[in-house]
């Protein structure tokens, strides 16, 4: 590895680096040249340690050496993966083969480095993979409206009340998704069927008012004190704080 340009890459991000490679030397100047780029970096020699430390310590990216004595990278990252933990990751190995790059990728890894390699690529690399990550949780983020202890993932089509999956058909999750987007706005059964049902809609107006009890018996909302009933103009999706989401506004009715 050449360190002779290490200091031409800088970067602020402080981001937590995990570096998992069992030869000394190798492992020191990676963490010396990651240091002084501005990361924060912890180590380890040993696969089983790596695991423990990416399911209880807040690293954002971590670096596997391959061949480690106790458990490979790949195995780390398998394993990892299957824990759930999504923490992203760099291959360091020697290997070059098609079958080890598919191994690596198919196991879950984000980037692959062969050695020798130069810490200034290194460096490059990680950046390029937290902005990758951090690019797909915000747009996650944005994809999602959370009013009170309800979420709503509209990417992924899911919906949450107090950590509980609740499974809505597709109008009750359109009805849902608009009440959202307009807390403690009453929403006329015109507006909701505008938007929910589309101009087209042909049917009984009371339809909305089946689908609201629909959504309040599923949303166990059997009070009405998350889905509130105003006599005679409509219904408002009430919430005691701020509705958020990422870069955008309430829609317009």
């Amino acid at each position: 590895m050449s360190a002779h340009n290490a200091e031409s890459v800088t970067s602020s991000t402080g981001a937590r680096v995990l570096v998992v490679e069992d030869e000394d030397p190798i492992r020191d100047l990676i963490v010396t040249a990651l240091r002084f780029t501005g990361f924060e970096v912890q180590d380890s020699a040993s696969g089983l340690d790596a695991l423990r430390r990416l399911g209880q310590d807040n690293i954002d990216l971590a670096i596997l050496d391959v061949n480690l004595p106790d458990m490979d990278g790949f195995t780390i990252c398998r394993k990892a993966r299957a824990e759930g933990i999504v923490t992203p990751v760099i291959f360091l190995t020697a290997r070059d083969a098609p079958a080890d790059l598919r191994a690596g990728f198919t196991g879950g890894g984000d980037d692959y480095l062969t050695k020798p390699f130069s810490l200034d690529e290194l460096v490059l690399r990680i950046q390029a993979v937290l902005r990758r990550t951090r690019d797909r949780q915000r747009a996650d983020e944005q994809s999602r409206l959370v009013c009170g202890d309800v979420t709503l993932d509209e990417s992924a089509y899911r919906v949450w009340r107090d950590g509980e999956e609740i499974s809505l058909s597709p109008t009750e999750f359109r009805l849902l998704r608009f009440l959202m987007r307009n807390p403690n706005r009453v929403m006329t059964r015109a507006q909701v069927i505008d938007h929910v049902w589309d101009y087209e809609f042909a049917g009984d107006p009371a339809t909305v008012e089946t689908y609201i009890s629909y959504l309040r018996r599923k949303l166990h909302d059997r009070d009405g004190a998350l889905i509130r009933t105003v006599r005679g103009v409509g219904y408002a999706l009430q919430d005691d704080g701020a509705i958020h989401r990422s870069g955008n506004q309430q829609e317009r009715p």
